[in-house]
């Protein structure tokens, strides 16, 4: 227990610690590669901090723990939404990008909807999992093609996005690169140790598996996301902080439970589609209502906005919580 406890602690210390210097590493590669901060940081920071999930569930899926599998991908988009976005905008509000409603957003909900009329049928099979997975590939290319045709724009960039550029911290290339390598692998590393010790903690009071995965699993590989974000928020770097969020649900989404499910193809749980998918998609689209612009005013995920998600989390824990405690 006590090797437990310091593995939790040191895990979260790391943590912290490399999200700083990944998102200040991510941002400067975006200029030097003449990409936007929302579209680095939906491939680079969403791919970076989805890498718990991914390397969680698939484990998890070779060794024949689906719930856990499940469990660490929905929970992660739950928390993404109502834990991290909200905790951001409670200490920095985020202001929502036009071009995020075009493109982005929209492209989440699309997902979400596919992936919940695939699972309605309780069974996520190798064909479900290919068409996931089929999907994900898709919008990789199309994530491409948009960064080639961004970068051959760079010099028609708006104004906004100039001034948002001069706010990311001067590093030479070299640095660049280096800090959002020795970012992304201390994140990685950091998550999966605190993940480690949080399980056996977990797993010492006989807690279910699909629990396990919906909160200290889902929680711990979404902490990179939690301080990642944070610290691109704080920085002035909204797109890095949204599209950071929105990045990672898709790949938990796509490839998270692709993976997953080519491996070992589960079934799903009735309770778990009634109330965690569910719960998801009403996130997504209250994530969706939070960019529309009222009055003329910028779209903007304000403190009061934080509040509402981070008291839909705690109201979530607390029903999931009383549920270990009545099976007992």
């Amino acid at each position: 227990m006590i090797v437990d406890i310091i593995a939790v602690i040191a895990g979260l210390v790391l943590l912290v610690w490399s999200a700083d210097k990944f998102v200040e590493g991510a941002a400067n590669v975006a200029k030097y590669l003449g990409m936007s901060p929302l579209l680095i940081g939906m491939l680079i920071v969403g791919f970076g901090t989805s890498a718990p999930e991914m390397v969680v569930s698939a484990l998890a899926a070779v060794q024949g723990n689906p719930g856990l599998a499940l469990g660490n991908a929905f929970g992660s988009n739950i928390a993404n939404i109502a834990l991290i976005l909200g905790a951001t905008a409670l200490i920095s509000p985020i202001l929502v990008k036009s071009s995020l409603l075009k493109k982005e957003l929209p492209v989440l909900l699309i997902i979400t909807a596919v992936t919940i009329f695939l699972v309605s049928d309780l069974d996520i099979s190798r064909v479900d999992s290919f068409i996931l997975l089929g999907m994900f590939f898709v919008l990789m290319i199309w994530s491409i093609i948009l960064s080639k045709k961004q970068k051959i724009a760079q010099d028609n960039y708006s104004k906004e996005v100039i001034e948002e550029e001069e706010t990311i911290p001067a590093l030479s290339k070299g640095k660049s690169w280096f800090w959002l390598l020795v970012g992304l692998v201390v994140l990685t590393a950091s998550s999966r140790l605190l993940v480690y010790g949080a399980v056996n903690i977990a797993s010492s009071f006989g807690v279910s598996e699909m629990i396990i995965g919906l909160t200290i699993v889902a929680v711990g590989t979404s902490l990179p996301e939690l301080a990642s974000s944070i610290a691109a928020a704080r920085k002035g770097e909204h797109d890095i902080a949204l599209g950071n969020i929105i990045g990672s649900n898709i790949f938990n989404t796509l490839a998270v439970i692709g993976i997953a499910g080519s491996i070992h193809p589960f079934t799903v749980d009735e309770n778990v589609m009634s109330r965690d998918i569910l719960l998801m998609g009403a996130l997504t689209v209250l994530l969706f209502f939070f960019g529309i612009s009222f009055k003329g005013r910028p779209p903007r995920i304000n403190r009061w906005a934080g509040i509402m998600l981070l008291t839909i989390y705690i109201l979530y824990t607390i029903y999931l919580i009383s549920i270990v405690i009545s099976s007992k």
